[in-house]
């Protein structure tokens, strides 16, 4: 008898072990979003399809020396997991504020980590014949303003 009392002891530790790592959030179901966590901002895909919510960190504006001028916004954030991908950004002008929409692809079979992966991505903005003045490039949840000194416009 007192050799089975540390067996049924393990497996009941191993079963109790087992239940607490499954009964916390389960990962959301392919081509559904995830709820966000920490201080990122979700910016949910338009394309539809396989997306993802997409957790833009920062923007940084890449200025390159020419005229007339050319302009980047670099877009650093996570994705839900790696079995996610970026498929296309691109960013799309009102007025004085860029939008930039990121979507994602995620096969609909992975079976995949649940940990958020790292992306860089670099978006080109049309500044091409813009007036001087203030704009504001915004990506989810967060948003970096640029100026322009002078008319972007080739005389």
């Amino acid at each position: 008898m007192k050799t089975r009392t540390p067996t049924i002891a393990f497996f009941a530790l191993l079963t109790l072990s087992l239940a607490a790592c499954t009964s916390g959030a389960q990962p959301p179901a392919s081509g559904g979003d995830p709820t966000p966590t920490g201080p990122a901002n979700p910016t949910s895909p338009s394309g539809g399809g396989q997306g993802s919510t997409v957790y833009v960190d920062s923007i940084d504006i890449l200025t390159r020396e020419s005229f007339p001028v050319q302009m980047s916004a670099i877009v650093k954030g996570n994705l839900p997991d790696p079995c996610t991908t970026i498929t296309s950004a691109s960013s799309k002008r009102d007025g004085n504020t860029f939008k930039i929409d990121i979507v994602t692809a995620r096969p609909t079979d992975a079976v995949c980590i649940q940990m958020l992966s790292p992306f860089e991505q670099s978006v080109a903005l049309d500044v091409a014949g813009l007036k001087a003045g203030t704009y504001t490039v915004v990506a989810g949840e967060v948003s970096k303003t640029f100026e322009l000194a002078v008319d972007n416009v080739l005389k």
